[in-house]
C-alpha cells in the first residue's frame, strides 16, 4: 500500500480485503477538507467530496463476485492503492472466548489448518482488542489470505463456518473477527439502545453515574483496593535467572511451546510470576544496520525484551491496563547483524491468565524500516519457554469493579470493536457469547438484552450506509453448549436460562440459531470441537440467507398436548424423524401441578400413520399421575439425545412458564 498524508483509508481498507458483493460497496476515510476523492475498482469509478472535517464516504455500484481487482483512491497528489482485492461474501465474527478461541487450540488443528493451504479465497481480518468510552473511527488489524500460519492463528469457529460456505458457494469469502473473551452483552451494545430500553437503562445509568468526579475516585479506590488483595508483586529477575535473555545460552532446561497463547491453555501451567520465552531467527543481509521494530502484541500482564542480551523495552505497572496494550519496542540499528538472533522476552502474570496474548499470529514480528526489504518477519510460532518463579494464583471472593477501561464497560467495546467497522459491507453476523452473561443476576436480563445487541447492530449498518435493508441482516449465534458437572436430579440452572433467552432470540427476524448442547464439555468452558460449531452456523447460513436446500435446526419443540399420564410433545425441524442418539431418549424431565420435576421415561412415537414422520416424543412417569409440564435439556451439563436423522441435536426447552429462581 502506498499513501500520503493528506489521504488515508480505515484499517478495514487494506491489500487482500474482500468486500461484499451484489449490493453497493461503501468506501470512506479522510483527507484535506473539502478536497475531491476519486474511487476507482476494476473499471468502476466514483467521484466523492470530503467535508470540512476531513471526511468522505462513497458507494461503488454493486459488483458480482470475482477479483482480484485493485482498489485506487486518489485525492490531488496523493494515492492509496489496495491490491488483491476481492468481491464475495463478507461475514462479521463477534462474541467472547469461544469465538475468539484460536484453530491452533481446537481439535485436529493441524490437519485442519493443512486445509488452508486450498483456501486463498478465504481471507481473515482480525480487529485489534481495544476499549473505548465512546464510538470510534477506526481499528487496528490487518488482511491476511488463508493460509496454514494464517488460519491456525484465527478464530477456529469463524474458519470452520467460512471455509465451508467457500465450499458451497464457490466465491470469495471474507472474515471479520471482533471478538474478545469472557466478555457481557452489555459492553457490544451501544450506549444509546442501553438507554432506550426501559430494563437495560441501569447500564446507561451507571456509565453516565461514573463520568462523576466524585464516582470515578470511588471506583478507582475499589479497584486498587481489589487489586492489592489479589496482584502479585514483581520482585525483580531472580539471581538464577539473570543471564537467561543471553544468545548463547544452553538448550538445557528450556522446552517448547506454541506463541502466541496463554501458558495457562498453552503449557497447562496454573501458575503466575515469572516465565522467560526466547525465539531464534536468521537476521537477513539487507537488515544490517538498520533499526527494527519489535511487535510483540498484548502481554498478559507485564514485560521485559531483549534482542541478542540487551534489553530493548518494557511494559510494567506504570502503564494502565498493560495486558491490553500491543508491544512494540524500537531494536537499535546498532544492535542489528546479519545472521542467528535471540529475543528473549521474560512475562511476569500478577494475575489470572499469563504469556502472549495477539488475535493473530500477524501481531507478532520484527519489522524493518520503508524500503529495507523483507519488510517483516514473522515471529509467532514455536518459541522456547522456562520458569524463573512459579507463584499461587490467588482466587477473589468479589468481582473486579468494572470501570471505563474495562472490556466488560457497558457499550466499551462496541465503541472500540464495533463501531470502526461501520458500514463496512456485509452480508451478516455470526455470534458466540453468552457465558459470562449465564448468572443469577443477568441471565434472565439475556432475554431483552440479546435482542436489543441485535437490533442495534442492524440499525448501526443501516443508518451507516443508508441502506434500510440493513436491518434484516442476519445474525446467526451460538446456543451454550453444554458444561461443568453433571447434576443427578432435575434442578435449576442459570445456563438452562441463558439457553431459553437465546432460544426465544429466534423470534427476531432472520436469526438463526446453532444448538451444541451435544458437543460440550464439562471441564472446560472452552470443547475443542469447533468443527461441528462453525458447520451448524454455516448449514443455517446456506439454508436462511443462499438458499440451499439443506438441513439446518434440530428438532424445535412445538406443541405439548397432555393425554392421561403422558406429555405428547410435538417437534419441528425433524427431517426424515426423531432419533434417540445410543438408542435411548435422555433428557427429559416431568412435573405435576407440585411443580417438582423427576426424571421421566420417553420414546420416540413411531406410529403416527402412513405418510408422517416420526415427529412426537411421548413422555411420562409413574411419580407424576397427571402431567402437568416437561423440560428437556434443562441443566448446566444435560445428558439429552434427542436428534433429527440429520444428526443435528434438538434445543433444550421447557414447556412452563413457572418463575426460576434468579
Amino acid at each position: 500500500m502506498s499513501g500520503g498524508s493528506e489521504l488515508r483509508l480505515p484499517a478495514l481498507f487494506g491489500d487482500h480485503m474482500v468486500l461484499q458483493r451484489e449490493a453497493p460497496i461503501p468506501v470512506w476515510g479522510w483527507a484535506a477538507p473539502e478536497a475531491s476523492v476519486e474511487v476507482a475498482l476494476g473499471e468502476t469509478t466514483v467521484v466523492g467530496k470530503a467535508g470540512k472535517d476531513g471526511q468522505w464516504r462513497v458507494a461503488l455500484a454493486a459488483q458480482p463476485a470475482g477479483g482480484p481487482f485493485e482498489l485506487r483512491v486518489t485525492s490531488g497528489r496523493h494515492a492509496v492503492a489496495l491490491r488483491d482485492v476481492l468481491v464475495g461474501e463478507v461475514w462479521l465474527c463477534s462474541g467472547q472466548s469461544n469465538m475468539e478461541w484460536p484453530l491452533r487450540q481446537a481439535r485436529d488443528a493441524e490437519i485442519e489448518a493443512a486445509s488452508a493451504a486450498d483456501c486463498p479465497r478465504l481471507r481473515f481480518f482480525t480487529v485489534e482488542r481495544v476499549t473505548a468510552r465512546t464510538p470510534q473511527e477506526d481499528c487496528r488489524g490487518q488482511w491476511e489470505v488463508g493460509n496454514p500460519e494464517s488460519a491456525m492463528a484465527f478464530s477456529a469457529v469463524a474458519f470452520f463456518f467460512g471455509r465451508k460456505l467457500l465450499q458451497e458457494l464457490d466465491v470469495p469469502v471474507g472474515l471479520i473477527n471482533s471478538s474478545w473473551g469472557g466478555t457481557v452483552a452489555q459492553a457490544w451494545t451501544p450506549l444509546s439502545h442501553l438507554a432506550a430500553n426501559p430494563a437495560l437503562k441501569h447500564y446507561a445509568d451507571y456509565v453516565i453515574r461514573l463520568q462523576r468526579p466524585d464516582a470515578l475516585a470511588q471506583y478507582r479506590e475499589e479497584l486498587a483496593a481489589w487489586e492489592a488483595g489479589i496482584f502479585h508483586k514483581d520482585e525483580g529477575i531472580a539471581p538464577e535467572a539473570r543471564g537467561w535473555s543471553k544468545p548463547d545460552l544452553p538448550a538445557k532446561g528450556w522446552g517448547p511451546v506454541a506463541v502466541p497463547g496463554v501458558w495457562e491453555q498453552t503449557l497447562k501451567l496454573n501458575i503466575d510470576g515469572a516465565v522467560w520465552f526466547r525465539y531464534e531467527l536468521d537476521i537477513p543481509v539487507g537488515w544490517n544496520g538498520h533499526s527494527l521494530d519489535l511487535h510483540l502484541g498484548p502481554i498478559d500482564d507485564f514485560d521485559q525484551a531483549f534482542f541478542n542480551g540487551h534489553a530493548v523495552g518494557s511494559t510494567g505497572e506504570e502503564t494502565p491496563n498493560a495486558h491490553l496494550v500491543p508491544r512494540r519496542y524500537a531494536i537499535p540499528a546498532g544492535l542489528v547483524r546479519p545472521g542467528r538472533a535471540v529475543l528473549a522476552v521474560r512475562v511476569f502474570d500478577r494475575y489470572g491468565a499469563g504469556g502472549f496474548t495477539a488475535a493473530s499470529a500477524s501481531e507478532m514480528a520484527l519489522v524493518a524500516p520503508d524500503g529495507v526489504l523483507p519488510e517483516r518477519l514473522p515471529i509467532a510460532g514455536t518459541w522456547r519457554y522456562r520458569v524463573e518463579r512459579a507463584l499461587a494464583p490467588k482466587t477473589p471472593t468479589t468481582a473486579a469493579p468494572v470501570g471505563p477501561e474495562n472490556q466488560n464497560f457497558p457499550s466499551s467495546l462496541y465503541n472500540g470493536m464495533i463501531a470502526p467497522l461501520v458500514p463496512f459491507g456485509l452480508r451478516g453476523a455470526i455470534w458466540y457469547q453468552g457465558e459470562s452473561n449465564a448468572n443469577p443476576s443477568q441471565a434472565q436480563e439475556y432475554n431483552v438484552l440479546f435482542p436489543a445487541l441485535i437490533a442495534a447492530w442492524r440499525d448501526a449498518w443501516a443508518r451507516g450506509s443508508g441502506t434500510p435493508g440493513a436491518l434484516e441482516m442476519p445474525f446467526y449465534y451460538v446456543q451454550l453448549a453444554n458444561y461443568m458437572a453433571r447434576q443427578p436430579q432435575p434442578g435449576e440452572s442459570t445456563w438452562a436460562v441463558l439457553r431459553e433467552a437465546q432460544l426465544r432470540a429466534l423470534v427476531v427476524r432472520h436469526t438463526g440459531m446453532a444448538v451444541t448442547i451435544d458437543i460440550g464439555e464439562a471441564a472446560d468452558v472452552h470443547p475443542r470441537n469447533k468443527q461441528d460449531v462453525g458447520l451448524r452456523l454455516a448449514l443455517t447460513a446456506l439454508a436462511k440467507t443462499y438458499g440451499k436446500f439443506v438441513p439446518y435446526s434440530g428438532p424445535m419443540f412445538r406443541r405439548l398436548t397432555i393425554r392421561g399420564k403422558q406429555a405428547v410433545l410435538e417437534f419441528s425441524h425433524t427431517g426424515g424423524g426423531l432419533v434417540a442418539g445410543g438408542g435411548v431418549v435422555r433428557g427429559f424431565a416431568v412435573a405435576g401441578e407440585d411443580r417438582r420435576f423427576v426424571w421421566a421415561d420417553a420414546k420416540i412415537d413411531s406410529t403416527r400413520g402412513k405418510g408422517h414422520t416420526s415427529d412426537t416424543v411421548v413422555v411420562s412417569s409413574r411419580r407424576v399421575p397427571k402431567p402437568v409440564a416437561v423440560r428437556y435439556g434443562w441443566a448446566d451439563n444435560p445428558d439429552c439425545t434427542l436428534f433429527n436423522d440429520a444428526g443435528l441435536p434438538a434445543s433444550p426447552f421447557r414447556t412452563d412458564r413457572w418463575p426460576v429462581p434468579a
